[in-house]
């Protein structure tokens, strides 16, 4: 069977990428391999066995464009409104908690955040399906 083992992302700022994702997420560098051109820095947590790739291009100036693919990363937390209150208090400016009902059941508690280059993160309260 196939087993996801990361998921990249290009950023602009390698300091600044690593200083949200240690903050908001609690990732810290896995593996770091310079490159002549780009830098591959790996990132994860001792919760997690997947990790996010930020590939860090040498001669990149511009900020990337996400197209109209790119959706959202999701990670999972045991107090959604601890963690909504903890990022507001660091200056994340996370949008307003939202909840979705199935069946007349709660299905999903969560708020968006966005990394340094834009990318949306959904963050879940522990719940269902979504541990």
């Amino acid at each position: 069977m196939a087993k996801i083992i990361h998921a990249m992302i290009r950023v602009l700022n390698e300091q600044k990428s690593l200083d949200f994702y240690q903050t908001c997420l609690g990732l810290s560098i896995a593996d770091r391999y310079p490159f002549d051109g780009f830098t591959l820095v790996y990132l994860r947590n001792a919760e997690n066995d997947m990790e996010i790739e930020l590939t860090v291009n040498h001669d990149r100036s511009e900020p990337y464009t996400h197209g109209d693919g790119y959706g959202h990363i999701a990670i999972a937390v045991d107090d959604l409104d601890g963690e909504h209150a903890r990022l507001a208090a660091a200056g994340i400016a996370p949008q307003p908690i939202k909840e979705f009902f199935r069946e007349g059941a709660l299905m999903a508690r969560f708020f968006f955040i966005l990394d340094p280059d834009g990318y949306k993160i959904e963050v879940l309260q522990r719940l269902g399906r979504y541990q």
